[in-house]
């Protein structure tokens, strides 16, 4: 059985089709990634703790406007 793999885009994807920004997928232990404006295109894939990791600290750098 293939696993269904649910993308989100984020909330600031822009107005229009939202086209516009990356989209992920929780693979569990994964994070996958790609362009919404290309989706067939590539997509790349990241433990799923670093990406967290990834995001704390982008948080970190908007909160100190970086």
């Amino acid at each position: 059985m293939e696993q269904v793999i649910r993308w989100q885009k984020s909330s600031f994807s822009g107005g229009g089709d939202g086209n516009t920004c990356v989209e992920i997928a929780n693979l569990h232990t994964q994070i996958a990634v790609r362009d919404s404006k290309a989706p067939a295109r590539a997509t790349l894939s990241f433990p799923a703790a670093a990406f967290a990791t990834f995001l704390d600290s982008l948080k970190a750098a908007a909160e100190e406007g970086v």
